[in-house]
């Protein structure tokens, strides 16, 4: 019998680890992956690994780094500018030891581009990739892995409608962090909008290209989008050398959106 419990231990270790989405809501919706435009692939694989613990995997065409709580998806392809300037402005990390990281990240090479107490009142930071993708690290100790995905951030003066449509369209709740009011959590990541006078393009071809949510039924979930009135970009449909079944939509302020089926599997 301790023989068996042992096994058993040992199969929820190796299944712990290797299942990176979180576990799904009651709709089946979980957070799946930022998509990148990169001109070095391997270089931002090596800067995933090295300083996010990021595990590379690699299906037909696509690369992506697999880390807690989802995906980075990467192609090879110049942005047209990086995320500053586009509605979806940066995403963020939590990470267990700030001044570590930060100082393994400069010795690398690469500037800090500021140091701030964040709005949950820890230590944060924010760091940008060769090719322009804004991050932001948040300091949390009681981390059990060195750095995990926790927020996605997006910039415009509609930001409380664009919140109200995430809302209605994924069947999500407002929930506030920490002093931002306006943001809302999908399992896996906390999804943030704030206010902001300037011009802010679309996300498609700048360094962030678009952001994905993975659905167990994606047939299904599309379906019942249209019946809301969402017209798609790209219709569902299947890409077998990915192993990944998708659709393609827009918000109302220009974030492109992958929906997928297939990227718990990663």
């Amino acid at each position: 019998m301790r023989g068996l419990l042992s096994v058993i231990a040992v199969l929820v270790s190796v299944s712990s680890v290797s299942a990176q989405l979180a576990v799904a809501n009651e709709a089946g919706l979980t957070y799946g992956h930022v998509h990148l435009n990169v001109t070095d692939m391997e270089l931002n694989k090596q800067l995933w690994v090295d300083h996010f613990g990021g595990v590379v995997v690699e299906k037909g065409p696509l690369t992506a780094i697999r880390l807690p709580n989802f995906l980075v998806a990467l192609t090879e392809r110049a942005p047209t500018g990086p995320s500053k300037g586009t509605v979806m402005d940066h995403f963020g990390f939590k990470v267990r030891d700030m001044e570590k990281f930060l100082a393994k990240w400069r010795a690398a090479g690469y500037a800090v581009d500021s140091e701030f107490t964040g709005a949950e009142g820890q230590h944060n930071a924010y760091v940008t990739f060769p090719d322009g993708a804004l991050v932001e690290l948040q300091e949390d100790q009681g981390l059990h892995v060195e750095a995990s995905g926790y927020h996605i951030h997006f910039w415009t003066p509609e930001y409380e409608s664009l919140l109200d449509w995430y809302v209605e369209m994924f069947g999500l709740e407002r929930r506030p962090r920490g002093r931002i009011e306006t943001t809302t959590n999908v399992p896996g990541m906390n999804m943030s909008f704030g206010n902001t006078q300037d011009e802010h393009v679309p996300s498609r071809g700048r360094a962030i290209d678009h952001i994905g949510f993975e659905v167990d039924d994606l047939e299904a979930f599309c379906e019942a989008l249209k019946a809301k009135g969402i017209e798609f970009d790209v219709e569902y449909r299947e890409i077998d050398s990915i192993e990944l079944k998708i659709a393609f939509i827009t918000d109302p302020e220009g974030t492109y959106i992958e929906l997928t089926e297939g990227y718990d599997a990663y």
